[in-house]
């Protein structure tokens, strides 16, 4: 009589040869990883993009010469970081990006397609910073915050917070102010005055460093908030020029109160 066999006799299950090896997995083909990696990416730069930091571009000549833009030009790139004011806010000196209130976008013009294929791939392509986003995002400086008073000007053509000048290294070009021909308290008055204005809390006061080509606060101190700018528009704070590599480096924020 035969021994029974260690096994079943099923050649399904039967073991492998003595020294035979497994065969090897077939690496996974790039190609189908692609799409995955894809999808990593862009949810990586959504999430980069709404919370942490976004690249936005200058497109006018308000923040001259701290801040490079005009019509026809290569405008800087700046970086502005969105979580510093979760844990404080906005500080005179800050350069911040900000959306314009409705008195501050009546000439704003959608830069959307009309063509609805179009406009749904530019609003994914906003939500991971590949297309600008569709709102009338300003750049401005802070000259003044809640419950502080800003005018101009004082003797010397500067501008006032509570009585105090400011000072402001990074304004270049500015309006004539010649004391006792065209200054605030002359026939002549010089288009640097202003105010005084006293800043609700909640709000700031911002100008543009080129004063004499920015249509800033001054600019609309007419409005429902005399010209000031909800806490709640405030995007970020501009830290870096990240293009063209020319001007590559930070944006300062200097104590221009003097604190």
């Amino acid at each position: 009589m035969s021994s029974e066999s260690d096994t079943t006799g099923d050649p399904a299950v039967a073991s492998a040869p003595a020294g035979a090896t497994k065969p090897e997995k077939k690496p996974r083909s790039f190609l189908r990883e692609l799409p995955i990696l894809i999808l990593v990416a862009l949810v990586l730069s959504f999430l980069l993009q709404t919370f942490i930091a976004r690249v936005y571009l200058i497109p006018s000549e308000s923040m001259e010469p701290t801040l490079h833009g005009c019509a026809g030009c290569t405008g800087d790139r700046i970086v502005v970081e969105k979580v510093g004011y979760h844990f404080g806010e906005p500080q005179p000196g800050d350069v911040i990006v900000f959306r314009g209130p409705d008195s501050w976008s009546q000439d704003f013009v959608s830069i959307r397609s009309s063509n609805v294929v179009v406009r749904g791939a530019q609003e994914l392509g906003s939500l991971v910073g590949l297309v600008p986003p569709d709102e009338n995002d300003l750049v401005k400086r802070v000259i003044a915050t809640g419950g502080q008073t800003v005018e101009c000007c004082d003797e010397h053509g500067r501008i006032l917070v509570d009585g105090k000048p400011l000072d402001e290294p990074y304004v270049v070009t500015d309006f004539p102010f010649v004391p006792g021909s065209q200054a605030c308290d002359t026939a002549l008055k010089s288009a640097r005055c202003f105010g005084p204005v006293t800043v609700p809390e909640g709000h700031v006061w911002v100008m543009g460093d080129n004063r004499s080509n920015s249509a800033d606060s001054r600019y609309h101190v007419g409005d429902d908030m005399q010209g000031t700018i909800p806490l709640d528009n405030v995007i970020g704070k501009a830290v870096v020029i990240a293009l063209p590599p020319s001007r590559m480096g930070t944006i300062s924020s200097p104590d221009i109160q003097g604190k």
